[in-house]
């Protein structure tokens, strides 16, 4: 198995760590600044080749690809928008089915996930496929050993005509996966119900962030399953996350990566999230929004 992880920028995806920890540290980082995206791997890495492509080019880069790995039995990406992209084309390349969405992939089966996470369906593994791995956090040891020196792959040229990019739109941090948010603004059972929920959403806005909640606000209905954050929701990597009312449990912590900056509101000082927290703000999480939200508004 290896893992394949398009990069834009020298920045990893979401997700990059854990879907190299599935393929057991092989893997292929390929796009613009890949040598120094590779660098920045936090898993143990066996055997490393890295592909200096330019920008993203889902079609040629499978085309090029599919030569390289054809001898791969199981190729493995990150559930990223561009590891999603890629995985469909490359399957398409070599003529292989594409199990999407996997939460364990191995030689003989995989296991995906479906309906917003609520169902788990494993499914043989027949022959040589390409999967994508849902983005989740990876365990990532306390000293990294050193990564070993890169092989440097060539894709030769183009052999597929990629659309051309006339210009990139900024994204609405509302509509916006979480997984590639960069600024998140959640709450918690702590923080209150739906009018409390509908003021987060406008200082979330407000802020240029997304939108995200734990789990017990997405089963009532608060806010949809795809704003739910952790183990059976989305894992998020961002570089600023602010928890309102939230306690912190291993369910929801599993799903943070590695946050730049956390701020937490909570009436308990010693809760988990609180503890996690760069900046703790010991405070009723709903009374904060509300002087927050009055705030920005003058600001305005």
């Amino acid at each position: 198995m290896i893992a394949v992880v398009p990069v834009r920028d020298g920045r990893l995806p979401v997700g990059a760590d854990a879907t190299v920890a599935e393929a057991l540290g092989r893997v292929l980082v390929i796009g613009e600044g890949a040598m120094a995206a590779a660098a920045s791997l936090r898993v143990e890495v066996r055997e490393l080749r890295t592909c200096e492509a330019g920008p993203f080019a889902p079609g040629s880069w499978a085309a090029g690809l599919a030569e390289i790995l054809s001898g791969e039995p199981m190729i493995v990406l990150p559930g990223s928008a561009d590891g999603r992209d890629l995985a469909g084309r490359l399957a398409g390349e070599l003529g292989r089915p594409c199990h999407a969405w996997c939460t364990e992939v191995l030689s003989s089966r995989a296991t995906m996930t479906r309906h917003e996470g609520v169902v788990s369906v494993t499914v043989p593994v027949l022959g040589p496929a390409v999967t994508t791995l849902v983005p989740r956090a990876a365990t990532v040891r306390a000293v990294v050993p050193r990564q070993p020196d890169p092989v440097v792959v060539e894709l030769g040229a183009p052999m597929r005509r990629d659309a051309t990019v006339l210009g990139v739109d900024d994204a609405d941090p509302a509509e916006l996966d979480l997984s590639d948010a960069e600024r998140i603004v959640a709450g918690g059972v702590g923080l209150g119900g739906p009018e409390e929920f509908a003021m987060l959403a406008e200082v979330a806005a407000a802020l240029g962030a997304s939108l995200g909640a734990t789990r017990p606000i997405a089963d009532r209905g608060i806010v949809g399953h795809e704003r739910q954050i952790g183990t059976t929701g989305v894992t998020v990597d961002p570089q600023l996350y602010v928890a309102l009312g939230i306690s912190g449990a291993v369910q929801h912590t599993a799903g943070l990566g590695s946050p730049g900056r956390i701020v937490a509101v909570n009436t308990d000082a010693a809760c988990p999230m609180m503890a996690m927290a760069d900046l703790a703000v010991v405070a009723d999480a709903a009374a904060t929004l509300r002087a927050l939200d009055r705030r920005l508004a003058e600001a305005s």
